[in-house]
């Protein structure tokens, strides 16, 4: 029972922050439907002006992207890195007539972008998923042009934790870490970004937060 257990959450976990097949489509659902307003509030905070290049960083479910191209317009352009084939290939299907965005596969750890290529970006609930937050600012820093933006959205890590599902299942030995808002905070500066907002997404203290960050160097 104990190895069925392990294999299910081991799934889970995976489904998170990769989906895939069947389940996957299901989970892009429900990503969007969940994270409907920390990505709205997320992509408000940002404030894409029209002509921009923006980006949207492991985009699951796709919300991200349409909001962004409505805010650049038609002289702007949209980049999507998604590390799901699943996900991405769903969105290719989506937006195959739409010539302003371009998607891509990759990792945070590894944008598949050259250095300065994006005026702005937001990535919404992919840190809990990178083995190594350093080197993902690092990343995020190195594609935003000078003056550039960046917009993170992670969730409360306190009102995560007394979640019931995360709390009850070891997540954490499964490849989902809960980011202190103060080490992500910490890991955007040593990267070269200057953290100039922090909002939350929605009312109270268990919403989700938004760094709002920018590259001066």
């Amino acid at each position: 029972m104990r190895a069925i257990r392990e294999s299910l959450l081991a799934g889970l976990a995976g489904q998170l922050g990769h989906p895939r097949g069947v389940p996957g489509r299901a989970v892009a659902g429900v990503l969007n439907r969940v994270n409907n307003r920390t990505i709205a509030d997320a992509v408000d905070a940002l404030g894409p002006a029209p002509g921009d290049v923006a980006a949207d960083f492991g985009f699951g479910g796709g919300l991200g992207l349409g909001l962004l191209l409505d805010r650049v317009g038609e002289s702007g352009y949209v980049h999507g890195i998604e590390f799901s084939p699943d996900m991405l290939e769903r969105c290719r299907r989506r937006h195959r007539d739409e010539p302003r965005l371009c998607l891509q596969a990759g990792s945070i750890l590894e944008l598949p972008l050259a250095d300065g290529a994006i005026d702005c970006a937001i990535t919404v609930n992919t840190l809990y998923f990178l083995p190594d937050l350093g080197r993902a600012a690092a990343e995020l820093t190195r594609v935003l042009r000078r003056g550039g933006r960046l917009v993170i959205g992670v969730g409360d890590p306190e009102a995560m934790a007394a979640m019931p599902f995360i709390r009850a299942l070891p997540f954490e030995r499964h490849g989902f870490r809960l980011r202190p808002v103060a080490e992500v905070d910490a890991a955007l500066e040593a990267a070269g970004l200057t953290v100039i907002d922090h909002r939350r997404a929605g009312d109270g203290d268990r919403a989700p937060h938004l760094l709002v960050a920018r590259r001066d160097r």
